[in-house]
């Protein structure tokens, strides 16, 4: 990992979003903190020893303002990586409007606005963004009709943006976890029979953590990876790809 980073993370006060910013912390790079939750946010902000700001994520005039500052704060920026994510599991028929609406604000608005403020601060040196899709974009899950459309999305933002900002080095990629324990995803593996049944449908055996995620997050911003762009990465302990759990 580069140490010479300086990264802004949305939703840095989730499961994913923290496990990220101590692993960067730890290797040496300076992060500015931005979420909704002023607590945790102010909390981590202090374990850490890093700058941090509120930030309404599902708006791409707030992630600008955002950006600005945390540029500002930091001096520059090598990297936006985007953690802000919800989870809603209906079939189409009982998801209301306002639901959809909900989903895509908080999973493709939210990215599309990362893809924008790198666009115009990130074109001068380079730089990498990451964002959040899921395995559900790349494998038919019943039940999940919108979460997966809005993660699908981002997977051609991240494809879109790639060619368009090449010429100005900055390099766009996603990972797309499996089922990661997070306090988003607390009430799907609550019950005994619940978490063997999500752990089955995992050929690895066993349910994500941030930290995995986070590693590959990490690996995606470092500037060493300067020639990885427009890639999708499975994080998901072989959900998306693999059939069935060996025996």
């Amino acid at each position: 990992m580069t140490a010479s980073q300086r990264v802004l993370i949305l939703g840095a006060s989730g499961g994913i979003g923290s496990a990220l910013a101590r692993q960067l912390v730890s290797g040496g790079s300076q992060v500015f903190l931005a979420g909704r939750d002023p607590v945790r946010l102010g909390s981590l902000a202090s374990e850490l020893g890093m700058p941090h700001g509120i930030v309404e994520a599902t708006d791409p005039d707030d992630i600008d303002a955002c950006a600005n500052g945390a540029a500002a704060a930091l001096g520059t920026l090598t990297g936006i990586a985007n953690c802000v994510g919800s989870l809603l599991l209906k079939p189409a028929h009982l998801t209301s409007t306002a639901d959809w609406n909900a989903t895509l604000a908080a999973n493709l608005s939210s990215g599309f606005g990362c893809v924008r403020a790198a666009g115009r601060l990130l074109r001068a040196e380079g730089g990498s963004v990451v964002l959040v899709s899921s395995a559900a974009a790349r494998i038919g899950l019943a039940n999940h009709e919108a979460i997966a459309a809005a993660k699908a999305g981002l997977i051609g933002l991240v494809l879109s943006a790639a060619a368009t900002y090449a010429r100005q080095k900055i390099r766009f990629n996603a990972v797309a976890p499996g089922l990661v324990r997070t306090p988003l995803t607390q009430g799907l593996v609550s019950g005994e029979l619940a978490e063997k049944a999500s752990v089955a449908m995992h050929p690895l055996g066993r349910l994500g953590e941030p930290e995995d995620v986070a590693r590959a997050i990490a690996f995606l911003l470092d500037p060493a990876q300067n020639w990885i762009t427009a890639q999708v990465l499975g994080v998901d302990g072989g959900l998306a790809d693999v059939k069935g759990r060996p025996g």
